[in-house]
Parts: C-alpha cells; structure tokens; sequence
C-alpha cells in the first residue's frame, strides 16, 4: 500500500471512530494484538507514545480500538506502514482524498518508521510514474494546516527527502514533511539529550585546550 493509499484508510479510520462510542476493546487481546500494538505505537516518539490509542481495521471492515486514546493520538498500522496522528491531521488527509477543501487547523502525524513513498506533484497518484516526481521518505513528521505555506520551507517537485520540505506544494493539501533522525526509538526528549550531552562534550574540550 502506497502513502496515498494509507491516507484512504486513514479517512476510513477517522470516519469509525467519529461515529463508534468509543467501543472497548477486547476483553482478552492475544499475542497477535501486543505485536500490533507495539508495531503501532513504534511509530509515535516516546511522550506520544504512552497515551496514544492504537486502532485497528478488521478484514469485515469494522473498526477495532485496541487501545484508547488519552491524548487525542490513534496509531495504526496498514500494509507494515505505521503512523500515529491527531483528529486534524486525520481530516486533513481525508479532506485530500475526497478533494475537498482542508480544515485550516494546526494538525500533526508521526511517521518514524517512514513510508513507502509518494508523488510530490499528484495527491491521487498511487504508483511511480516517469514524470509524477515520486519520493520516498524516512522517519518523519507531518504538520497539516495553513500555515505550513509560511515556513519558508523548499517546495521544489523534486525534494530531498533528507531536509524539511513542502509537498503537494501549489495544492490545497500541501503540508511539511520534517525529516527526524533515529527512527521509531527517536523522539524530541532523545534530541534535547542528546545536544546536551554534545555540548557538555565540547565544553570539556574547550577545558581540556586551556
């Protein structure tokens, strides 16, 4: 399944879950379910991770809540791709499939296990073709919302994947994709550690030179 495709079912998701009451997931989860569950949650950075819900699409087409939400995040996992984001985010990709106009709300997905790949030119695009400007990503952010155009962030087709950048650029669905070192064990606590722990480094450099 293709980025494109994952945002199909993304907008299925959302749609069971506005309308399920929160149904309770099963009594007695097996083996199965834990596997699924921390292949969902992998996605998500740790402080994400500890109160995301983790939902799950069932082959009758019925939603399955594994997990509930404490904090507003659902984690998934669809064709071994994992992601985890927030009710806006959710729209705002829904919106796109549908093609119809975004909500203009701040939205955030976490993808940090990466994804398969996309075209950068045509949302609806679900294969590489010699001239859609496909790009695959690795473990990444998504920020949704309108003012992800005011960033200032590189908006060319063909983007490097490796640096920040807008896709979809020129459409009402374009959002930033903010590359993130580490993969699924990365997360923004791991970063603030982890420059301070350089800065100490260089600082016993600089002692160690006088």
């Amino acid at each position: 399944m293709r980025f494109n495709q994952i945002l199909a079912v993304c907008f299925l998701l959302m749609a069971c879950l506005a309308t399920a009451e929160d149904k309770p997931a099963a009594k007695k989860a097996g083996s199965s379910d834990a596997a699924y569950t921390a292949k969902a949650l992998s996605a998500s950075p740790a402080g994400v991770k500890e109160g995301a819900g983790v939902v799950r699409l069932a082959e009758d087409g019925t939603m399955q809540t594994l997990r509930e939400s404490k904090n507003g995040f659902n984690c998934m996992v669809l064709m071994n791709n994992m992601m985890c984001a927030d009710a806006n985010s959710m729209a705002f990709f829904g919106a796109a499939m549908k093609k119809e106009n975004p909500p203009d709300k701040l939205g955030l997905a976490y993808m940090l296990r990466g994804d398969q790949g996309a075209s950068n030119t045509d949302p609806s695009a679900t294969k590489k073709t010699a001239d859609n400007h496909w790009v695959v990503t690795g473990p990444h952010i998504m920020i949704v919302g309108a003012g992800v155009k005011d960033l200032g962030l590189p908006d060319s087709p063909d983007a490097d994947p490796t640096k920040p950048y807008i896709m979809w650029a020129g459409t009402p669905y374009a959002h930033a994709m903010i590359p993130v070192g580490g993969g699924a064990m990365h997360s923004m606590s791991s970063m603030k550690s982890e420059a301070k722990g350089e800065m100490k480094d260089m600082d016993a450099m600089k002692c160690g030179k006088k």
